[in-house]
Formats: structure tokens, sequence, C-alpha cells
């Protein structure tokens, strides 16, 4: 059996006041889009930001049956992994061309692939090359922020709360988009707020509580059987009792 695109196992992290991340052991098969659902707190960012070599942690980080755990964060970007951080994190004086060149890591002749990769997934940046970051709306930022990760040619894009601040009618535009990346086969880990949207868009969904995986499997399995109302609500939820989420063959 070929190895899942990444695999996380017994993944821990502590803060100050104690476990962050508690045995968080997941997978993604490669243009696979899975969600990480969960009130805040419940993890989601750390384990994205784990995941990307943005906080120490321990356990084990398999990209492909590579161990990555020991590599910093620009070696993991280069090894095929998307980060696009909450809140974007734009260079704002940098106009879109800037912002978007600034991540690719190929010749010319890439870029200019690239480029028009994303400017056809977000037909807004095109008009609005030469303007800079901080004068666009907040979904073209977003659209940047997104577009930039993928200048780099990741396999796995991790997005953390796309959604934050922005308008309803902006945010189911954006979520009709991030499906097209499979088309590409571009794995995505979503960590969203949004349960209804993203359970219309995810191939499977683990549901996070208090730094622990509490329910995982098909957006249908977990609507049938109440765990997201009892992770956003707070309820501890006996990880025991819960079943891992089925893998989907490759």
């Amino acid at each position: 059996m070929n190895p899942s695109l990444l695999a996380t196992q017994s993944l821990c992290v502590t803060g100050s006041a104690g476990p962050v991340l508690d045995a968080i052991s997941i997978t993604l098969e490669p243009g696979e889009l899975v969600a990480l659902l969960g009130a805040n707190g419940a993890g989601k960012s750390t384990l994205l930001r784990a995941i990307m070599g943005l906080v120490p942690a321990r356990g084990s980080i398999r990209l492909v049956g590579e161990e990555i755990g020991s590599l910093g964060t620009a070696a993991r970007a280069r090894r095929g992994i998307g980060y696009v951080p909450e809140g974007r994190r734009l260079f704002p004086g940098m106009d879109v061309r800037d912002n978007l060149l600034v991540a690719c890591r190929t010749d010319r002749r890439g870029y200019e692939r690239r480029l028009e990769e994303t400017l056809m997934l977000f037909p807004p940046l095109r008009q609005r090359l030469a303007t800079p970051a901080w004068q666009l709306s907040g979904g073209q930022q977003q659209m940047l922020a997104i577009g930039r990760a993928l200048m780099g040619g990741p396999r796995l894009l991790l997005l953390d709360e796309p959604s934050l601040g922005l308008a309803p009618l902006v945010v189911e535009e954006l979520m009709r988009e991030l499906p097209r990346l499979r088309e590409r086969g571009i794995a995505i880990l979503l960590a969203e707020q949004s349960v209804a949207r993203s359970l219309a868009i995810a191939d499977r969904v683990y549901a996070l509580a208090r730094g622990r995986i509490v329910a995982g499997g098909t957006p249908a399995a977990l609507r049938q059987n109440g765990a997201l109302e009892q992770a956003f609500l707070g309820a501890d939820i006996p990880v025991s009792s819960t079943q891992p989420p089925e893998r989907r063959s490759p």
C-alpha cells in the first residue's frame, strides 16, 4: 500500500498552560480535501502550525512516508507543503504581482505558468496585479494569500480559517473554488469554524475539541452521529468511543 500524502502519529504540542494538542493522528491522501472542525481554541490552527514546523511538536509527521518532524519550515515548504495562515499575512505595501512572485521558487517559465493558473482560479486578481495588497477587499486579500501559497507549487495546502472576517457571499464564492484545486492534484487540510460550508466540500472530516480528535469520518457520518454538535459545545467525548476515519483509496 502506498503511504499517505500526510500522516501524523501521536502529535503533541504543549503550551505554558499545558497540552494544546494531545496525541493527534490524522491522514490525508493525494487530492483529498479534509476539514478540521472545532470551536475557537480547539487546536485547529496549532495543528496546522505544527505540521508546517512553526511550533515545536512531539510525535511523528510524515510526508509521503518521509519523516519531516525534524525539518525547518523552509525545508517543509520545499518538499511541497503550502501554508495560508489565519489573517492572510500579506506584504501590504507590495503589489499583487510581487506578493505572488515572492513565493515562487522556479524559473521564469515556471513562474508565468503558475501565475496564469492562479489568475484562472482567482480572476479578480488579474486586473489588480499592480495594486498594493492593502488596497484589496478582504475577499481579494484571501484569494491573494491562497494564490501566494499556490505559487510555491504545493502538493499539500494547509488553509487556516479562510472565511474569517469575510461576507457570507464572498465565503461561498471562495469555498466553491477550493474543490477545483483537487483537479490539479493538490490536497487541502482546511481548518474552519464554518461547519455547513466545510461539510459541503470535504471528503472527510476530523472534529477537534480541547486539543483532541473526538470524531472523524465522512461528512454524512458526522452529520448523523451528533459528534460535531458536541465538539462545538465543548462537551467531553471519550476518544476510545470514536472510530478512526476511513482512508480513501489512492
